[in-house]
């Protein structure tokens, strides 16, 4: 304040308001004693008040150490008494689990008494007062008892009665009853499922599905025809003289195995699958004096003129000439080899079965010729070592023709050849028509050929008339 008012006198000219400042200076330097008195009261006020702050706060954490010591005090109390507590119901239990030992043994010790006692009582036929009706539950009781010791008596007294070599005569008849029939359900659970039971010789297998032939499209629309009355009996062969069995009504599948080799005239096997048991048509076959039966091994064969018949399984008849059906007979018997189809061609072939109405395979493609009229060109009969062909007689016909070549390289070449002049590969031998109504589809898998393809309805009637060899026989050729 002293340098504001020199600095203020000091200006010159001195400002127009200098009484006033000066004046105001004044009056603040005479105030300003009393309030540096009053700052001193406020810092002595201040001090008191952190000592009394100080003091009722040691008060408070002396009142808190009491406390805590009483509460360790009390704590420690407790846990004596609890510790006694503890020992008290210890020795309590202690003496429960005495007390049930005790009376336990004295349970034991009291019942064969009180048994000894019932059983006295039942004996001379005094029941309980309280339940009265145990008496009888105990009468019952003994004498189904005496009743089991008399049977085991009475056993024993047979045992005893029996001969030793009796009885290892029939242990021995039981155990060999026991591996014979384990040796029946091994030879039943290892025969491969569908089995064709066919002579070894077989070449060519044709396989009709009677019962697509009974609602196939095409089949129905030519069963009234003239052609169809001679192409059927021909397609089935000597099926049809079956008696009591109608194809294709009661039957599921007709196979016709066949050999082409040079050196022997063809023979022909057949099997008929019905739909249903077939212990009605073997009955009627019984009882017909024009059949005479024989027995090849135990199973009985019914021959008429040059007609037999044989039952080679549950739903399957073996028909046809008699050494043809003794053969089948022999063949499922075991007593001759059968063929063994096997392989992934063959398997795919198989295959077939569901979806098509009829079914050729021939491991001698070129020997066709010889059991029925020419079907396929013979350039391509000669080129394949195995040949498969799948017909569909819906509508359109579906046809699925396999083929495996010597190579892959042949296979490949076929193929390309087909793929660019279809016509010359794919259509009826000694005939204008083809076998495909669209271009082919050809998959090849190494050395194997399928091509798919929609047949026109006049091949597949002509396909049928050539494998029933009902059609007009071609001209003679140096080929045939």
């Amino acid at each position: 304040m002293l340098r504001q008012l020199s600095a203020l006198q000091a200006q010159a000219p001195p400002p127009p308001d200098l009484d006033a400042r000066t004046a105001e200076l004044a009056s603040k330097r005479t105030r300003l004693p009393n309030e540096r008195a009053e700052i001193v009261r406020a810092r002595e006020g201040s001090a008191e008040a952190c000592r009394q702050a100080t003091q009722r706060l040691a008060a408070a954490e002396d009142e808190l150490s009491a406390a805590e010591r009483n509460i360790v005090r009390v704590r420690e109390g407790f846990d004596a008494t609890d510790r006694g507590l503890n020992d008290k119901a210890g020795g309590q239990q202690e003496a429960l689990r005495q007390a049930k030992a005790q009376h336990q043994t004295v349970e034991e010790r009291k019942d064969p008494a009180y048994l000894n006692i019932g059983r006295h009582l039942a004996t001379r036929g005094i029941a309980p007062p309280n339940a009265p009706h145990l008496l009888h539950d105990v009468l019952r009781h003994r004498q189904s008892v005496q009743r089991h010791h008399e049977h085991r008596e009475q056993l024993n007294v047979l045992s005893a009665q029996i001969d030793k070599q009796e009885l290892r005569k029939f242990y021995f008849v039981i155990f060999s009853i026991l591996i014979l029939l384990g040796i029946v359900l091994l030879l039943v659970f290892q025969s491969p499922p569908k089995r064709e039971w066919l002579p070894r010789e077989t070449d060519a297998i044709l396989s009709l599905n009677a019962e697509r032939f009974d609602r196939d499209d095409l089949p129905k629309k030519w069963r009234n025809e003239d052609f169809w009355l001679q192409t059927w009996p021909g397609l089935i062969g000597a099926a049809s003289q079956t008696p009591r069995l109608r194809i294709p009504g009661d039957t599921s599948r007709v196979t016709r195995a066949l050999t082409t080799a040079e050196n022997s005239p063809p023979r022909e096997f057949l099997l008929v699958e019905a739909r249903d048991n077939i212990s009605s048509v073997v009955r009627t076959i019984a009882e017909d004096r024009q059949f005479e039966k024989r027995t090849i091994s135990g199973l009985p064969v019914w021959q008429r003129s040059d007609f037999s018949v044989a039952r080679v399984g549950p739903k399957t008849l073996a028909v046809g000439l008699p050494d043809g059906v003794d053969e089948l007979v022999r063949v499922r018997l075991g007593l001759d080899a059968d063929l063994q189809i096997t392989g992934e061609f063959f398997d795919r072939f198989q295959a077939l079965d569901r979806e098509t109405t009829l079914r050729l395979i021939s491991r001698d493609p070129p020997g066709l010729i010889r059991i029925f009229h020419p079907i396929f060109p013979r350039e391509l009969l000669d080129r394949a070592q195995l040949l498969g062909l799948g017909v569909s007689l819906q509508t359109p016909a579906k046809a699925r023709l396999l083929l495996r070549l010597s190579s892959e390289s042949a296979a490949s070449d076929l193929a390309k050849s087909i793929h660019d002049n279809p016509t010359q590969w794919l259509r009826l031998e000694q005939s204008d028509l083809p076998l495909f109504t669209a271009a082919p589809e050809i998959t090849r898998q190494h050395a194997d050929l399928e091509i798919r393809f929609n047949v026109p309805e006049n091949t597949a009637r002509l396909l049928l008339q050539r494998i029933a060899k009902t059609d007009a026989p071609p001209p003679a050729t140096a080929a045939n």
